[in-house]
């Protein structure tokens, strides 16, 4: 009996779990499922295992198995402490020597992008980047189903399907909010493997003398509950001032459709779509936005969405939860002054 291991890295840093690394588990465990009945059939094990590199972080081991992990790959030392390339990658891929995992996932942040393709070039294996769709699948010519990794390609034009026939293993990175957060279950049993520390400082060749966080403006779409978004029909990048009037009386923060930012009214860490951010807040407002297949992709997942925009045939009423057909610059005021009258009379 052979094992087939779908990995999954779980990010961390300063002991704080990057919640892309439990949405990896919830994907990890559908792929999982999709090969079971043919591992079944050959009398193999399917099993769903995590990587965890740090230091002192041995209780976030358990928090992954809560999460869905049969099985976690534990490597706790100094040298861990803070994410360098060289030392993650390199123990990373000893493990992947060892253990030969079908699937690997790595959550597609600033830190998994560095990793991902450190990885996946000391394995001798080919990676797809900024995937927003996962599956297995049959495949031509395979005797197992492969990984059916989709990303967006040529600016986010056209999607893309990556196979990777003969190389394991299969790697991918996930955009953050593209797959739903599992439910943690507190009964949850797996095992905790504490790898051997193979690498030491002189392995790293870098040091870190400081770290200096940036005090700027910290736009975290993926995760914010309520997000306001403008596009083209603003007519001007001064209409993101309304927007970002309404985001602040809802709580939530500013989002953008491509064209905005292509045109240079906003920076690109406000985009959301296939080549800006996916999203899932429990409120997305889109004012002013067609809803181009390139942006309902990126936030169709939202729990409830509102869409103001003058054209009554414009896509984006397809995926709204209420349509608000008008002038974003008369439905936004109106909108200001009945939610600060609520306030008012609720204070």
């Amino acid at each position: 009996m052979s094992t087939r291991r779908f990995w999954v890295f779980i990010e961390q840093e300063e002991g704080h779990i990057h919640p892309v690394s439990w949405e990896l588990l919830g994907v990890a465990n559908k792929l999982a499922a999709d090969v079971r009945d043919e591992a079944t059939a050959e009398g193999d094990e399917v099993v769903v295992e995590g990587v965890l590199l740090g230091e002192g972080v041995e209780s976030l081991a358990q928090e992954a198995i809560y999460h869905g992990a049969n099985r976690i790959y534990l490597l706790d030392g100094p040298v861990f402490k803070y994410y360098r390339t060289r030392p993650y990658s390199k123990s990373i891929a000893k493990l992947v020597k060892k253990y030969e995992p079908e699937v690997f996932l790595i959550g597609a942040t600033t830190l998994g992008r560095d990793l991902a393709g450190a990885i996946a070039t000391a394995s001798h294996t080919g990676l797809t980047a900024d995937c927003t769709q996962l599956e297995m699948g049959e495949v031509k010519g395979a005797k197992h189903k492969l990984l059916l990794a989709t990303r967006p390609a040529f600016g986010g034009n056209i999607m893309a399907t990556i196979v990777c026939r003969k190389h394991r293993p299969q790697m991918a990175s996930v955009r953050p909010r593209v797959f739903p957060m599992p439910e943690r279950n507190p009964a949850a049993q797996g095992d905790i493997i504490r790898e051997p520390v193979m690498v030491t400082e002189d392995d790293a060749m870098a040091t870190i003398l400081e770290i200096i966080r940036n005090e700027g403006e910290n736009v975290n779409l993926e995760y914010a509950d309520i997000i306001v978004s403008g596009g083209r029909g603003m007519g001007s990048p001064d209409g993101f001032a309304l927007i970002k009037e309404l985001a602040d009386e809802l709580g939530g923060v500013v989002g953008a459709s491509r064209p905005c930012v292509d045109a240079g009214w906003i920076g690109y860490e406000h985009q959301v779509g296939q080549s800006g951010k996916t999203v899932r807040p429990k409120l997305y407002i889109a004012a002013g936005i067609s809803g181009a297949l390139q942006h309902k992709v990126g936030m169709q997942g939202s729990d409830f969405i509102i869409a103001i925009n003058n054209d009554p045939n414009a896509p984006i009423f397809e995926v709204a939860d209420v349509g608000i057909i008008g002038d974003l610059y008369e439905v936004i005021p109106e909108m200001l002054k009945q939610i600060r009258a609520k306030k008012e009379a609720q204070a």
